[in-house]
């Protein structure tokens, strides 16, 4: 059967996984009476966020033609899985949405495309919306592509105008959408055949590693050249031509529809799963015996931004998770890091916390949410960015985001002024149509931490960022951090309502009433600018009955409840979050307020000593 291998590319949230789902419908991947969940390919926490996390594989027959479709993260920090999916396709579908256009990660994927030589399939989705103005964004696809170094062959793209949603497609708007055939029938024109001989020596670049349970490891990738059969015994090699393992394949499994089907083998062309490794990974060689030269793995972007994950220390401990020890917890990251290409994963000078690296604070707060709902307990250090050495200068720089935002036009002003502080430079600005503006800045990673909650508060939660990579730069200055301290409770015990009524006037509470808590926890925010110790166990002194039902009349202010990305931003150099299946708590580094005190002095000395020394 004929074979063509295709990615779709798009930024968050502009139809990717529905197009998709009405693919797979309409090619008869789906009987007539089948339930199908929409977004058929997205986890549970995929289809919770509203974003693809995983890159998915899934194939679907036209016309005698079998096309190999994957369905790529639309975020850039996972860009990693977009990296890895360009070495199994040879076309991709460029996806925009018809009223926002193209977007931070619609650039920073596409950049990548074009630089393998793919040539393109445009698609302006959603053109059925009433803000949709297609003939402006594909005039601006055409920009994006010029200004990324499109040759002449992939500027001549072809374009199809559509409805994901509604499941049509067509060349001119003036004509009626009835169905996607168009789509099938231009993927198949214009996306080329695989390359690779099946004559030669069996040769896959693994590509995407799973854990399966009945399985053990299973890795997924394109067949470069030979064929292979279920139960040949081959071999993993390394970028360098090594010899990683030899073993027997358990298993070949292929793509139809939404189901993985057992299969007894497969040719060039073919994007299949193999199980039967123990060690083998991602970037590495799966081979025929004989082969000793390894394929060509793409290079991917290096980490940004680091956490460090240690052990949950405070005094609720193990009481919420079944999976405390630092040893579990490392064997959880390192099972992470083989099959997580964007991941980096160092242990820390005293041994007892894990560095985790990766692309920024979405992609490692979903690390840190999947864990916690497998039960582990963490403590989570504020994010940190990692600097690199010019080769040529040497050098500090830092890496650099490239930040789009649409604003009212009410909020242009304190939006670039906060940016502005956090070293932040305007590139480009332009009215977007209907009172909105359209803001392109420059600005380094460490500025973005903790500003996300602050952007959406400044435009009273209108406002849209969108963030990508966009390359390191000299050290920018100084980021100012957080403006105001925190509450730390004093007590161990459970919140009085009382107490917390009492604390309101001091700023605001994090904590409800009858909450565990513990001495050196974050129950609040100070409002000033710095932290007070506070005592959250406090009841009202009763002196008779008549009194002491008055506690019943105490009407709180609701408290300020963070999630994980929340609480991550939030938090400061001494601080932590302390993550578990059930709650999610800020606290200090030190307990203990004398070791916080001994710690803040030590920490001023070496100020003053770099200062003293010019550093």
């Amino acid at each position: 059967m004929d074979i063509r291998n295709i990615a779709i590319i798009a930024h968050v949230d502009h139809g990717k996984t529905t197009l998709v789902d009405s693919l797979l419908r309409q090619s008869g991947a789906f009987r007539d009476n089948q339930v199908v969940a929409e977004r058929a390919l997205d986890s549970g926490l995929e289809r919770e966020r509203g974003i693809t996390i995983l890159a998915k594989c899934t194939s679907v027959e036209w016309r005698g033609v079998r096309l190999n479709i994957v369905d790529t993260p639309g975020h850039a920090d996972f860009g990693g899985e977009v990296e890895r999916i360009l070495d199994m396709v040879d076309g991709v579908i460029i996806l925009v949405d018809a009223a926002e256009g193209p977007m931070p990660q619609t650039k920073f994927v596409t950049a990548k495309a074009l630089a393998l030589g793919l040539r393109p399939i445009v698609i302006v989705n959603k053109t059925d919306k009433p803000q949709a103005r297609p003939d402006d964004v594909h005039t601006e696809i055409f920009d994006l592509f010029s200004a990324l170094d499109a040759s002449d062959v992939q500027l001549d793209f072809p374009t199809l105008f559509a409805s994901g949603r509604d499941g049509w497609a067509v060349e001119d708007l003036a004509e009626p959408g009835t169905d996607l055939a168009p789509l099938f029938d231009l993927i198949i024109a214009h996306v080329p055949s695989p390359e690779g001989s099946s004559e030669g020596p069996f040769r896959m670049l693994a590509s995407l590693i799973e854990s399966d349970p009945y399985l053990g490891r299973v890795i997924t990738g394109r067949i470069s050249d030979g064929v292979v059969h279920r139960n040949s015994v081959i071999q993993a090699l390394n970028e360098d031509g090594e010899r990683v393992e030899s073993f027997r394949i358990t298993k070949l499994l292929s793509n139809r529809g939404l189901e993985r089907k057992s299969v007894s083998s497969a040719k060039a062309g073919d994007i299949i799963a193999i199980a039967g490794m123990r060690v083998a990974t991602v970037a590495n060689t799966l081979a025929d015996q004989a082969v000793s030269k390894p394929l060509e793995a793409l290079p991917v972007d290096p980490p940004t931004l680091a956490m460090t994950f240690s052990i949950n220390s405070s005094p609720l401990a193990g009481r919420e998770g079944s999976k405390v020890t630092s040893r579990v917890i490392r064997e959880r990251l390192m099972r992470e890091m083989e099959g997580n290409v964007a991941i980096r994963i160092t242990e820390t000078v005293d041994k007892d916390a894990l560095e985790v690296a990766g692309r920024g604070e979405l992609q490692l707060g979903v690390l840190i949410e999947t864990m916690r709902r497998e039960g582990y307990e963490l403590s989570i250090s504020r994010p940190r960015v990692l600097f690199q050495t010019d080769s040529d200068t040497g050098k500090t720089v830092e890496p650099i985001e490239e930040v789009q935002i649409d604003v009212d036009d009410d909020f242009i002003g304190v939006v670039v002024e906060k940016l502005s502080q956090r070293r932040g430079e305007v590139t480009d600005m332009r009215p977007s149509g209907g009172g909105k503006t359209r803001i392109t800045m420059l600005i380094p990673a460490r500025g973005l931490i903790g500003y996300h909650g602050q952007f959406l508060t400044d435009t009273r939660g209108t406002g849209v960022m969108n963030r990508a990579f966009h390359g390191y730069a000299p050290f920018k200055g100084e980021v100012p951090g957080r403006a105001n301290g925190v509450l730390i409770s004093t007590e161990t015990g459970d919140a009085v309502a009382f107490a917390l009524w009492n604390l309101e006037e001091r700023g605001e509470i994090f904590v409800t009433p009858g909450a565990k808590i513990y001495a050196g926890m974050v129950i609040g925010e100070h409002n000033r600018g710095n932290d007070l110790d506070v005592n959250p166990l406090k009841g009202k002194q009763l002196t008779n009955i008549r009194a002491a039902g008055k506690d019943d009349a105490v009407r709180l202010t609701p408290p300020k409840v963070m999630t994980l990305e929340q609480a991550i931003a939030y938090i400061v150099d001494d601080e932590l979050v302390e993550v578990t299946p059930e709650n999610i708590r800020i606290r200090k580094r030190f307990l203990d307020v004398n070791d916080r005190k001994k710690s803040a002095r030590a920490s001023e000395k070496r100020r003053l000593q770099a200062a003293g020394t010019g550093g």
